[in-house]
């Protein structure tokens, strides 16, 4: 029964305080919009006070920085690793950030770039300017550029028409055109699996299409230099990694 009034007079004094009876705000005048924007403004006074300790910094010092790549690992955890892995290695249609082969450069602020504006890249279908047995050729020489097995008599008669139709994106060696992102086909890395004659003329016939959405509106600047720096960070890191091996094993990196 003791329980039972204490409970009785609580819930008198908390309609007092706050809102329960009908349009009476209570006089406190609390809200739970109010309390969760309080909330949201001390919070984003911290990060304000985090970013603003980054903001003179390039992107090459902040590559270098231990605070720096720690926290942009975490935005990079929260808004890239869904498509890009969380190790940046990414996935079949998605690039690996850390290989060093980039489709519109790995420059600090190409990267920066790419990350607050997207990128759409685009392969259109080309089966039709590759009548009778082109395609096949095309998708053999695209094999050799790589040292792919491959048969050679279909891959001499596909460099022609290599040349003459798909250098205008890729180049007449095959290592692509960061201005239009076009990939390097020489360096065997396979941004959508197509390291087959099959794989390849599937690319060739139907296209592929791929978009990195602008995460600027969606993040802003501090959040985007930190999550470029971390990535800048990892991809230095893999080449460093990748000449020692070279050097331990006398091989060219």
């Amino acid at each position: 029964f003791g329980l039972f009034v204490l409970t009785f007079i609580f819930g008198i004094g908390y309609l007092v305080f706050y809102p329960g009876m009908g349009n009476f705000a209570g006089s406190l005048a609390w809200t739970s919009d109010r309390q969760m924007q309080e909330n949201i403004d001390a919070n984003q006074a911290k990060l304000e006070s985090l970013y603003a300790s980054f903001r003179d910094k390039s992107l090459t010092a902040l590559a270098a920085d231990p605070a720096a790549i720690k926290v942009g690992r975490n935005v990079f955890a929260n808004n890239c690793a869904a498509c890009h892995g969380s190790d940046a290695r990414g996935a079949k249609g998605y690039p690996n950030l850390v290989d060093n082969d980039w489709l519109y450069g790995g420059d600090p602020d190409t990267v920066l770039a790419s990350i607050m504006n997207g990128r759409h890249g685009l392969m259109p279908p080309m089966g039709a300017t590759l009548p009778g047995n082109g395609v096949a050729e095309v998708a053999q020489y695209t094999l050799s550029l790589s040292g792919l097995d491959h048969e050679s008599k279909l891959a001499a008669a596909g460099k022609s028409k290599f040349e003459s139709i798909c250098a205008a994106c890729h180049g007449a060696d095959g290592k692509g055109n960061h201005a239009l992102g076009a990939p390097n086909l020489t360096d065997a890395i396979w941004l959508h699996g197509e390291s087959t004659a099959q794989g390849i003329s599937n690319t060739i016939l139907h296209g592929t299409s791929g978009v990195m959405p602008p995460w600027g509106p969606i993040i802003g600047e501090d959040r985007a230099r930190l999550a470029a720096a971390w990535i800048i960070a990892q991809a230095t890191a893999a080449e460093e990694s990748e000449r020692e091996d070279a050097a331990h094993t006398g091989a060219s990196p």
